[in-house]
């Protein structure tokens, strides 16, 4: 089965560092319009997750999130976070830092259907 959120690499290095400095992490797709549609990583447990959120998969180990209305949209699609350089804005953990995460995406093909959600 193919999986809805994978992580790059160096994305996955950075949420090991963030990981040693902040404890268990958790993400969540955001949707809203200051931060754009952006993944923003928090300590476990300080983003609350509601109802209508989806759990993606995980990513390092860290659960993943996303709201009900941003999954219609990104259903048909592979999820894969990365890390660029530049600063985000939002609370995200990595921003302090001079990197932020970034939603790349492909769409399934024909056989992976709409993967594992």
């Amino acid at each position: 089965m193919v999986q809805k959120v994978v992580a790059t690499p160096e994305a996955l290095v950075w949420i090991d560092k963030l990981r040693e400095q902040h404890g268990p992490l958790m993400f969540h797709q955001s949707g809203g319009c200051c931060d754009g549609s952006a993944p923003m990583c928090y300590p476990q447990g300080e983003f609350r997750v509601g109802d209508q959120d989806v759990l993606l998969g995980e990513i390092g180990g860290c659960p993943f999130y996303i709201g009900a209305a941003q999954y219609e949209y990104w259903k048909h699609t592979q999820l894969i976070i990365d890390v660029v350089t530049g600063r985000g804005s939002g609370f995200s953990l990595e921003a302090p830092h001079g990197v932020r995460f970034l939603t790349r995406s492909r769409c399934f093909t024909e056989e992976e259907g709409q993967g594992g959600v």
